[in-house]
């Protein structure tokens, strides 16, 4: 409960921007896709909008692959011996699973360091634990106890930011030198916090 009610969904939210930012065609294919569903008029997009919004769903994610709030998933404990890639992983062993390195790793995902939201359209992995490739809420008994709000709000906040304005980086930077790093804590943080600038459509 201590890590679910940290800021991973506002951390989350923070990191989507900035892949965004630092990819304007894939902001601008985002744009469109909510212009379509909700049209010119000026109401906020909805909750029952979410499912007609494929690439912002793509959006959120390819961001939780990227850069899961929560690198590591609580704690486990092998409840007895087992055999894993040739290690002995011994009965009552702590085990963290780092879904980070999952999300990152060349054999499951390919080319794993580009933001690509378009390999979860048309099906893809589901952040629902059913897919063990893609576990950014854990899975299980012990799958994230946050996640159905969490899924809800990316997905309505990170749509009603791109209908509402055009974004550009507080400091001017070209989207190619926008960059990434980060900082370990309860949650992975952008390091520094990202600044955009909202601006009129």
């Amino acid at each position: 409960m201590f890590i679910v009610g940290t800021d991973t969904t506002s951390t989350t939210m923070e990191w989507a921007m900035t892949e965004l930012l630092r990819h304007p065609e894939k902001m601008a294919k985002a744009q469109k896709e909510v212009v379509q569903v909700i049209g010119n008029s000026d109401r906020p997009v909805q909750e029952l909008d979410i499912p007609n919004l494929p690439y912002i769903q793509a959006i959120a994610k390819e961001t939780l692959r990227m850069h899961p709030p929560a690198p590591f998933l609580l704690p486990h404990k092998a409840e007895e011996d087992v055999k894993l890639c040739g290690y002995l992983v011994p009965k009552n062993a702590q085990i963290w699973v780092n879904v980070w390195a999952i999300g990152r790793d060349p054999n499951v995902w390919p080319d794993p360091n580009s933001f690509t939201p378009e390999r979860f359209l048309n099906g893809g992995a589901d952040a629902k634990g059913r897919d063990f490739n893609f576990i950014p809420f854990g899975e299980g008994r012990r799958i994230c106890v946050g996640m159905p709000l969490a899924y809800r709000m990316l997905h309505l906040v990170l749509a009603n930011l791109l209908c509402s304005f055009n974004w550009k980086h507080g400091e001017g930077l070209s989207p190619q030198d926008i960059g990434v790093d980060d900082k370990f804590g309860i949650v992975v943080q952008r390091n520094p916090p990202l600044e955009a600038i909202p601006c009129a459509i």
